[in-house]
C-alpha cells in the first residue's frame, strides 16, 4: 500500500495498516527534502503505479484535490479496535481510527476520516471527504454533507442534517440543521459566518 502525504495523519494511518497486518511500500509527498518517515521511504512527484493508495492528508479540500488528480485504486484502512456493524458501507479511501464505532445501516462516503474514538450511530449518512474528529458523537439518522468537518468532541443530536463543506467547531452541541458552507459552533451550535 502507498500513502499520499507524509505528515501526522499519515503516521496514524501507518499504525492502522500495520495493525491490520499490512505493509506500507512508500509515502508520496511534495516535500523533496523528506526522505523517510517512521522507517518508510518518502518519494516525491511520482503518481503512477501507486495502487492501492490512501490519501493521508487531513485537510478535506486538499484530500479531494489529490484524490481527483491521481489515477489509483483506493484502499480503506480500519483499525482492528474499531467496532463496525456488518450492515455499514464504507467508501474507498476512507480511514477509521482506533476505538471508533459505526453502528447499523450507517453509510460513510469515499476519502473520509472517522477519527479516534468517534461514534457514528445507526443510519447516519456521511458524505465524501468528511472528517469526523476525535470523540465526536453523531446520534442516529444524522446526515453530514460532502467535505464537512465536525470538530473534536462535538455532539450531533438525532436526525440533524449538516450541509456540504461546513465546519462545526470543537465541543459544539448541534441541535438543529446546519446549511452548506458555514462555520458554526457553540452549545447550542449557531452559524457564525459563511466560509
Amino acid at each position: 500500500m502507498f500513502l499520499y502525504g507524509a505528515g501526522g495523519h499519515a503516521k496514524v494511518i501507518m499504525d492502522i495498516v500495520h495493525a491490520e497486518g499490512g505493509r506500507i511500500e512508500a509515502l508520496i509527498d511534495d516535500n523533496d527534502s523528506l526522505k523517510e518517515v517512521m522507517g518508510v521511504k518518502v518519494i516525491s512527484g511520482r503518481t503512477e503505479h501507486i495502487s492501492p493508495l490512501i490519501v493521508s492528508i487531513g485537510n478535506n479540500k486538499v484530500r479531494k484535490l489529490i484524490a481527483e488528480k491521481v489515477t489509483a485504486e483506493f484502499a480503506r484502512a480500519v483499525h482492528p479496535s474499531a467496532i463496525i456493524a456488518g450492515s455499514v458501507c464504507i467508501g474507498a479511501g476512507t480511514v477509521v481510527m482506533q476505538g471508533a464505532i459505526i453502528q447499523s445501516c450507517a453509510s460513510v462516503g469515499r476519502h473520509c476520516i472517522i477519527n479516534t474514538g468517534a461514534s457514528v450511530d445507526h443510519e447516519c449518512q456521511i458524505g465524501d471527504y468528511v472528517h469526523i474528529s476525535p470523540r465526536c458523537t453523531l446520534c442516529g439518522n444524522v446526515s453530514v454533507g460532502e467535505g464537512s468537518w465536525i470538530g473534536a468532541g462535538s455532539v450531533v443530536i438525532p436526525g440533524v442534517k449538516i450541509g456540504k463543506w461546513s465546519v462545526i467547531g470543537a465541543g459544539s452541541v448541534v441541535i438543529r440543521d446546519i446549511p452548506d458552507g458555514v462555520l458554526a459552533f457553540g452549545n447550542p451550535c449557531k452559524v457564525i459566518r459563511q466560509l
